[in-house]
């Protein structure tokens, strides 16, 4: 007997039947998320293969066979199947087949019903083997991305871990210094104190006091420097555009740096003329930014003029320019000097000890923030110009590198969300 014509005639019912199957399994967990479609999978193709095998009179068309079952591994693997929940499968299917055609086998004559059975057992075997070989190279695969993406996850975070040590290392020791002043001054108040009472309120008593509170103070601001790039470096610093009148903005950051100008006995030129009568931008980032840049010029300049030049550079950006007579900094320093905690000025006897080598750190910072970009022009013994350009519009330039940035996190949401969903 010829049992293809049979096969063929049955087959989508054998497909329904062991679809139902497998959904009903209680050991076949995997499948109870999937659809219809998702579980039925290549069945149809595999039976009608299986059906040129049984006839006599087709070709044999095993390769379909071959191709489906290695398809249905890989898909497995993707679906994230057990072996013994695909093993399950094969045992079902089988039974479900020879279900269907046990009233015509039992018809059949004794060889005919053996090659039937010895060819049906023969098709699944090698669609079984052929399956598990797709599956375990599918899973072999996903094991070295998992791999890979562990190597780059585990050296990020050993950079992150080196990063921290370093910056807490810095820190500890710019911290050193004040405490140790606090310490020592505090020390002399009490013992001055205790020996010599009438000391209560002279000169060196108050000195003493002055200098402590002045330690303090630099704590204070060494502390509030690091919290300020650490708000940076994690997301956490929030732009707040508005619309802002430029000139008195740095009329206002003037009138703040201008005791410094005085005490150091500098001459400070503004020139505001051709700046732009308004921007949209952050107010107080932007004065952040230039009271780091001009105390940071007054503090390295002995002698000479501080300058600052405010002008529109093109119809979507304008500029503001710092030039000092200082120290100037060398060319090897220029590439380090954003970094936190690093000071390009080494003699200790020219270091203020009021700086804390965060504020040009924090300056980078919120230039980035603010969607611009700042230069540095400088040569030792004559000099620096720190420029720092910003859009006009500083809430445009955020909706734009927010679009830009959501695509792609929204491309590997949705790639999450899909493999999670091939899995289940």
């Amino acid at each position: 007997m010829d049992f293809s014509e049979t096969l063929i005639n049955k087959s989508h019912a054998i497909v329904d039947q062991w679809v139902e199957v497998v959904y009903q399994d209680e050991q076949i967990e995997a499948t109870k998320e999937l659809t219809l479609k998702a579980v039925r999978n290549s069945l149809p193709r595999v039976l009608k293969a299986l059906a040129t095998v049984l006839s006599e009179s087709e070709k044999s068309d095993l390769q379909t066979v071959v191709d489906a079952s290695l398809e249905h591994g890989w898909l497995c693997a993707e679906q994230g199947f057990e072996p013994a929940e695909i093993a399950r499968e094969f045992r079902l299917l089988r039974f479900v087949i020879f279900s269907f055609l046990e009233k015509d086998l039992l018809k059949a004559s004794p060889i005919d019903m053996l090659r039937a059975v010895r060819l049906i057992d023969t098709v699944i075997d090698e669609a079984i083997a052929r399956c598990f070989n797709s599956y375990t190279h599918g899973r072999l695969q996903e094991l070295k991305q998992l791999q890979s993406q562990l190597r780059l996850t585990n050296q990020e975070l050993t950079r992150l871990v080196w990063a921290t040590k370093d910056s807490l290392s810095q820190l500890a020791h710019e911290l050193k210094t004040p405490l140790t002043s606090i310490i020592c001054y505090a020390d002399l108040f009490l013992r001055q104190h205790r020996q010599q009472t009438k000391l209560k309120n002279s000169y060196p008593n108050l000195e003493s006091i002055e200098r402590v509170m002045k330690s303090g103070r630099l704590i204070l601001r060494l502390i509030n420097d690091t919290l300020e790039i650490s708000r940076y470096d994690a997301g956490r610093m929030i732009l707040r555009p508005t619309a802002t009148d430029v000139r008195g903005l740095i009329s206002s950051v003037v009138e703040i740096i201008e005791p410094l100008v005085r005490n150091k006995e500098l001459s400070l030129v503004v020139d505001c003329d051709r700046a732009p009568d308004q921007v949209t931008t952050d107010p107080l980032r932007v004065q952040q930014i230039l009271t780091n840049l001009l105390s940071n010029a007054i503090r390295y300049t002995e002698s000479g003029t501080i300058s600052l030049q405010c002008c529109q550079e093109s119809e979507q950006k304008w500029a503001i320019s710092i030039t000092d007579t200082g120290l100037g900094i060398s060319s090897d320093a220029q590439t380090k000097i954003f970094q936190p905690y690093f000071r390009a000025v080494r003699d200790q006897q020219q270091q203020d000890s009021n700086g804390t080598g965060l504020g040009l750190a924090i300056v980078s910072r919120l230039v980035q923030l603010l969607h611009g970009e700042i230069k540095l022009v400088s040569e030792l013994g004559k000099g620096s110009t720190f420029t720092v350009i910003f859009p006009l519009d500083a809430m445009l330039m955020s909706q734009v590198s927010a679009t830009r940035e959501d695509t792609p996190l929204l491309i590997a949401h949705q790639d999450k969300v899909e493999n999670a969903e091939s899995e289940l």
